[in-house]
C-alpha cells in the first residue's frame, strides 16, 4: 500500500504545542455506547413543510434552473467571483480527524490551507513511538483518500477540496495493529488528559414513549397510522412536480 512519510508530512514534527497548534484543538473521547441513544419521536410538524420551506425550494430549484441554462456563458471573472463568495463564507474549516477507537481529534484550520497543514498536526500529535508509522487520511463512504503525494490534492486548498466548512476524516495507519478498534487512539498523553466527552444529539422532547414505560399498552386493534413523509422528501417531490409543469 502506498502511504505517505511522516518525515516529509511534517516537518519539525519536534516543535512546540504552542508551534503546532496543540492549545487550540480538542480531543473527543469516543461514545461510551456503540449503541446510538434513541431519540423521541419527531413532531408532526418537522415533516409538513412551511410555506417558507416551499417558498426557498422553489426559489432553489429557479436558482439551479437558471445557473445550468447560463453555465456555458459564465464569465471567468463571474465563477471567480462564485468561488471568492465561497472563501467569504467559510473563512475557516472545522477537521475532525477520527481514529479506529472513535477518538477524534478537532482542529479549525483557515480554508485557504492545503491538506498538508492537516497531516502536519496530525503527526504531530501522535506519541513519539507512533510518529515514524506513516498515515493516510480519507474519507468513506463514497472512499476518498486524501494523498498530499497526488499534485491535484496537493495544490487544493480545503475549501477546494470540499471540506469546508466542516468534514470528518479518517485516518489509516500502516501498521495495521493500530487501525484496530479496541486499540486506544496513538496521542500524546498531554492531549489524551485533555479530552472532552463527545456532544450529545439534540434531544427533540419527551413525548415519546420509552420502551420500559409502565403505562398499559392498549391491545385493541387500531388504525394503522399514516406513515410519515420527511420534509425534505416532500419538497423534492414539490421540486420535481414544479420542474415538470415548467418544461
Amino acid at each position: 500500500m502506498m502511504s505517505h512519510s511522516p518525515s516529509l508530512l511534517a516537518p519539525g514534527a519536534a516543535s512546540s504545542s504552542s508551534e503546532t497548534g496543540h492549545s487550540e484543538c480538542k480531543v473527543l473521547k469516543p461514545p461510551t455506547s456503540a449503541v446510538s441513544p434513541k431519540l423521541g419521536e419527531l413532531p408532526d410538524s418537522f415533516f409538513t413543510p412551511t410555506a417558507e420551506d416551499l417558498k426557498a425550494a422553489q426559489a432553489t430549484l429557479m436558482a439551479r434552473t437558471q445557473a445550468l441554462t447560463n453555465a456555458p456563458l459564465q464569465l471567468r471573472a463571474t465563477r471567480e467571483a462564485a468561488e471568492k463568495a465561497k472563501k467569504d463564507r467559510w473563512p475557516n474549516t472545522t477537521i475532525r480527524v477520527r481514529f479506529s477507537d472513535r477518538t477524534q481529534l478537532e482542529k479549525t484550520f483557515p480554508s485557504t490551507e492545503h491538506i498538508k497543514s492537516v497531516y502536519t498536526f496530525v503527526h504531530s500529535s501522535l506519541r513519539d513511538d507512533v510518529k515514524p508509522v506513516n498515515f493516510i487520511l480519507y474519507q468513506s463512504p463514497p472512499k476518498r483518500e486524501f494523498r498530499v503525494s497526488d499534485p491535484k490534492i496537493r495544490e487544493m486548498t480545503l475549501a477546494e477540496l470540499q471540506l469546508a466548512p466542516s468534514s470528518v476524516l479518517l485516518v489509516r495507519f500502516e501498521d495495521g495493529s493500530l487501525n484496530r478498534s479496541d486499540v486506544p487512539a496513538p496521542l500524546l498523553p498531554t492531549l489524551m488528559a485533555q479530552a472532552i466527552d463527545l456532544p450529545t444529539p439534540p434531544s427533540f422532547g419527551e413525548d415519546a414513549r420509552a420502551p420500559w414505560s409502565t403505562t398499559p399498552i392498549n391491545t385493541k386493534t387500531t388504525p394503522r397510522k399514516e406513515k410519515k413523509v420527511p420534509k425534505w422528501l416532500k419538497l423534492a417531490q414539490s421540486e420535481c412536480i414544479t420542474s415538470y409543469h415548467t418544461n
